[in-house]
């Protein structure tokens, strides 16, 4: 038998030991006796992978119908601008990445939170006198869709609650269950141009509330808040003293007829996280190139919240390099007739879809404002053999070959979202057969009632 002795931090002539025994039993080292079990795997998923559930995946994927074999499939369900190559980036953006990439100068690690260089660029390009901001001010992310996560997870923790908009984008629901928060759904109002209740979400509002999430310009409604609701917006939050984690992916997407302000510009004393990114505006959603601007003019948020911040961007070390290297170019040197003309295409084909949705019997579609979608109202009642807006989806797939992601999606029934960036001679084939599926499956009053009476 061994003996070993083992010094455990001991200091002078008192330092703790611990004396092992060790019995050499063929190839098996023991410590006395070895309690034995019967080997056996067991591994299982974790607890936060159990939570996360994305309901688009969810329902998308159990719609298990194939589209009519005579009929070219339309897609107007994914919101990627780039799907079908009508709408390049500029060429100033991808002379910039490949000048970059040319360079070898980007190819280590960054800081977590981005360069400064590149921090100090976007902190000037949003920089306002109504919004100041300074480069410490900018944490540089995994495109947005990370700033949304890292905004969400330094705001709220498990056991609290959040505010979020239904119709919405249903990454929020996503994220806050996946980490243990309960989601309260707030009612935007299509008949007010997809305005939120202001009434039904201050009543949502208790001690577990941890922060609001507002969309401006939305997706999924296309919709662009005014600067005087935007203001309601803020002194519900102001009275509830409630941060505001902005979604404002789309900002400046907005047609000419309307104007987008970003919140922050507004607020006097409400403390905001506004996420935002290139995916959009600049048409590179892959390229994954997010941020998050810290506006906090009272100092309510404080240190705590910019340390957790600098914190968690630490779980993944920062985003691209090599796009971070080409922001400042991308953002100082994309020509202005860019963004104009990705706007009047989307613009043009907003209109061209309203228009001819709005003349189909059964449909009522809400104008849009910006961004790159529409929502469409499904008068179920006249169509009394689909159950809801899923069934109905799915039968226009089958019959016709046209995808438009149905509503539950977005927590909003009977409704369906049509994406605009497609070509405009696909919108106008796509409307044309919707209408010819609404045609043939449209039941007035008495005939929806009849059909009633024989089930």
């Amino acid at each position: 038998m061994d003996s070993y002795l083992i010094h455990v931090n001991g200091h002078g002539n008192h330092a703790p030991m611990l004396d092992v025994n060790l019995k050499n039993t063929g190839n098996i080292l023991s410590s006395g006796k070895v309690k034995s079990r019967k080997p056996r795997w067991a591994v299982r998923a974790s607890e936060m992978s159990k939570k996360t559930f994305n309901p688009v995946r969810a329902i998308v994927d159990s719609m298990k119908v194939e589209p009519n074999p005579k009929k070219a499939m339309i897609s107007l369900s994914l919101g990627d601008p780039t799907v079908f190559g009508n709408l390049p980036t500029n060429d100033e953006v991808t002379r910039a990445v490949k000048e970059v990439l040319d360079s070898g100068q980007y190819n280590g690690y960054a800081p977590s939170v981005g360069y400064q260089s590149c921090r100090e660029a976007v902190a000037a390009y949003y920089n306002c006198p109504e919004a100041p901001l300074k480069a410490q001010d900018v944490i540089l992310t995994s495109g947005c869709s990370q700033a949304i996560e890292l905004a969400l997870a330094v705001l709220a923790n498990p056991g609290q609650n959040i505010l979020v908009p239904r119709p919405g984008f249903s990454l929020y629901k996503t994220l806050a269950l996946s980490m243990g928060i309960e989601v309260k759904l707030y009612n935007l109002l299509p008949e007010k141009a997809w305005e939120i209740d202001l009434e039904h979400l201050e009543s949502l509002v208790d001690e577990k509330t941890a922060c609001l999430i507002m969309n401006n310009p939305s997706n999924p409604c296309g919709s662009v808040f005014s600067k005087s609701h935007l203001q309601e917006i803020l002194a519900v939050a102001s009275r509830q003293c409630l941060p505001i984690l902005a979604d404002e992916i789309y900002g400046d997407m907005v047609f000419a007829d309307c104007k987008y302000e970003p919140i922050a510009t507004l607020s006097t004393n409400v403390p905001i996280l506004s996420c935002g990114g290139l995916a959009k505006r600049w048409l590179v959603p892959g390229w994954r190139m997010g941020w998050i601007l810290i506006h906090d003019r009272r100092d309510i948020f404080g240190k705590e919240i910019r340390d957790g911040l600098v914190r968690l961007s630490q779980r993944i070390l920062g985003p691209c390099t090599i796009v971070q290297g080409a922001l400042e170019r991308i953002l100082n040197r994309t020509p202005p007739e860019f963004y104009h003309n990705t706007l009047s295409i989307l613009k043009s084909n907003a209109d061209l879809c309203y228009a001819a949705l709005a003349a189909i019997p059964g449909l009522r579609p809400v104008r849009p404002a910006g961004a790159m979608y529409l929502m469409v109202e499904i008068e179920m009642e006249h169509f009394p053999e689909f159950e809801n807006d899923v069934e109905f989806t799915e039968r226009l797939i089958s019959e016709q070959s046209v995808f438009c992601l149905p509503a539950t999606c977005f927590e909003y029934p009977n409704f369906f979202r049509v994406v605009i960036t497609v070509p405009e001679e696909m919108i106008l084939e796509a409307c044309g057969r919707i209408q010819e599926f609404c045609e043939m499956h449209y039941q007035g009053a008495e005939g929806a009632q009849d059909l009633e009476c024989d089930k």
